[in-house]
């Protein structure tokens, strides 16, 4: 009876590794599909302006749009650091896609894969206009990070032509990849290349082979097409339409490392580039929680968003278009943005070089005690809720709809309520992995923790170490005061917790 029930054991084991072989459980997955007219209605958070309500493109327009193309890409190397014959053994590469859904099938092929997509730049350029790719005076200005093996992760070379050379620059890792201080490079991270001095450096470039009203009629259509609310009296995104071209490059190179007015910000109002690490977790997407993380699918979408040609106005405003040349954004396929939600999803932290201590395990005491936990609570460190921002009292309906939590802490509300994210709320962020990043605050105005719990913030005459805004020298960075009256003791504390977690 014992060697039948071995037998039978064993014939079972035999035919499991069978089928498994034959139709394993790592076939081919189904894609959702990314721009589906029925998963967007209700995926927006309304936003608090009343007749502006976002308008997407139909899944038939979105469709339409050409496909990225993703070429094989190589690395870029500081100023002076290229090896010997490099830029030569380029040219001699051949031009190949790289993506290709048909032999995809485990977790870790479709991992790859969209670390692939993560990389691939969705503008491509030649060397000459990126030119402070190869300004070592530049970098050194601008204390560009650099990694342990001497390269620049944040921009990448493309061969598209056999014996030319292109930069490709505008991909997810140029906003979500951070060098640490050892040189350390992680995706996913709040980045921390200046890319709007970057940007910047290229404009005042192009000033010497065009006139200045043609560049300048260039940056005001794409500041309008990408921020414009014009159903707002006193729409903060008009004033470049009465500064001068100098004017508009100071305000774009006030915008620090580790900031940026992405789509539908505002130059003026700009976000903390959040961290992607963890993201599988999180209910509500970008600082004002403006579209849902329902499933896989909503994560798919919000990337297509984030491109920034998924729009068609906000209620009865058109986006305008933009100046031929300017963008030149193609449509991820789905299947190229599954794999890159797969990525996102599978990211992890670098090692915290910050142990538990004495004096973290009083600080977590600390946390605590003041309350820290009911908006930040353990394992997340997040609620996972919205709060109002100052001035925006939160519908009726929105109370049983969202996950809100009925305390505005204060901060600048300025992003929330008059920009196309402005759903009247802020998320309530995790605090994990705050040891690696930096600058904080929706807007990026402070630079550590530190200076975060310093209660000179709150003061008119305070210099914000991150982002200040354009032509500023001092202003408060107002709100979220929990934390300004420990003292000092109690703060070093807190801070060592906070950089543990």
């Amino acid at each position: 009876m014992k060697r039948n029930s071995l037998t039978c054991t064993f014939q079972v084991i035999v035919a499991a590794l069978f089928f498994r072989i034959a139709y394993p459980d790592d076939r081919a997955p189904i894609i959702p599909k990314a721009w589906d007219d029925a998963a967007l209605a209700g995926w927006h958070v309304p936003l608090a302006a009343s007749g502006a309500e976002p308008v997407p493109l139909t899944a038939e327009q979105f469709y339409r749009l050409p496909e990225l193309k993703i070429y094989k890409s190589y690395p870029v190397y500081a100023p002076g650091k290229e090896p010997d014959g490099y830029m030569e053994r380029l040219k001699q590469a051949e031009p190949e896609l790289v993506f290709d859904a048909t032999g995809l099938r485990s977790d870790m092929d479709w991992i790859r894969a969209g670390e692939l997509v993560f990389d691939a730049p969705v503008t491509i350029s030649a060397i000459e206009g990126q030119a402070y790719a190869k300004d070592a005076g530049w970098f050194r200005d601008h204390n560009v990070p650099i990694a342990k093996d001497e390269t620049v992760p944040f921009y990448r070379y493309i061969v598209r032509e056999k014996g030319k050379v292109e930069i490709g620059t505008l991909s997810c890792g140029n906003c979500h990849t951070r060098v640490l201080p050892d040189g350390t490079v992680v995706k996913g991270a709040q980045g921390n290349f200046p890319r709007l001095q970057a940007n910047a450096y290229i404009l005042r470039k192009l000033r010497f082979s065009l006139e200045d009203k043609f560049v300048l009629s260039g940056i005001r259509s794409l500041l309008i097409h990408d921020f414009s609310t014009p159903w707002h009296k006193d729409d903060l995104n008009s004033r470049p339409n009465d500064m001068s071209l100098e004017d508009i490059l100071a305000a774009i190179e006030a915008v620090p490392a580790g900031v940026t007015p992405c789509h539908n910000s505002s130059l003026f109002s700009p976000v903390q580039v959040p961290s992607l690490i963890g993201l599988r977790e999180r209910k509500y997407l970008d600082h004002t929680g403006h579209v849902l993380h329902r499933e896989i699918g909503d994560l798919m979408r919000f990337e297509a968003f984030v491109q920034g040609n998924t729009m068609a106005g906000f209620g009865s405003y058109k986006l305008p278009a933009v100046m031929p040349g300017l963008v030149l954004h193609e449509r991820m396929s789905d299947a190229q943005l599954y794999a890159l939600a797969r990525y996102l999803y599978s990211l992890q932290p670098p090692r915290n070089p910050n142990r538990t201590s004495q004096l973290s395990r009083r600080g977590a005491q600390i946390f605590k005690r003041e309350g820290c936990d009911k908006c930040h609570t353990p394992p997340l460190y997040t609620n996972n809720s919205l709060t109002p921002a100052q001035g925006f009292t939160p519908p009726a309906e929105h109370l049983t709809k969202y996950a809100i939590t009925r305390v505005s802490v204060g901060t600048d509300p300025t992003l929330a309520l008059k920009t196309r994210k402005g759903t009247g709320y802020y998320k309530v962020p995790s605090l994990r992995g705050v040891w690696y990043r930096g600058p904080f605050e929706h807007n990026g105005s402070v630079a550590t923790l530190e200076e975060w719990f310093d209660p000179a913030r709150v003061r008119d005459d305070y210099v914000p170490t991150g982002f200040k805004g354009y032509g500023v020298k001092a202003r408060a960075v107002p709100g979220h005061e929990f934390g300004l009256k420990l003292n000092a003791a109690d703060k070093r504390a807190l801070i060592a917790f906070l950089k543990s977690s």
